[in-house]
């Protein structure tokens, strides 16, 4: 899960070496954290943040298949 974050996100940004996908797992939920560079940051949400929802229905897509819920937050 967290290189299919980290490739959708490199594939989107300038500056693709600044990306950093946290992990925190827990018993039924894991939570990534999404680092990129504050000039990237627009570049990751999209317009009306239409491109962190894709980016959060296809990492829900791929947890569900692996049975876990799993969770995408964008930082600054």
């Amino acid at each position: 899960m967290r290189a299919l974050i980290e490739a959708m996100a490199k594939s989107l940004v300038d500056r693709p070496e600044e990306v950093k996908v946290n992990e925190i797992e827990g018993e039924k939920t894991t939570v990534y954290e999404l680092r990129v560079s504050q000039s990237d940051l627009g570049k990751v949400i999209g317009k009306q943040g239409k491109t962190a929802r894709a980016m959060r229905t296809i990492l829900g897509a791929a947890g569900t298949k692996i049975g876990k819920r799993c969770v995408l937050e964008i930082l600054e």
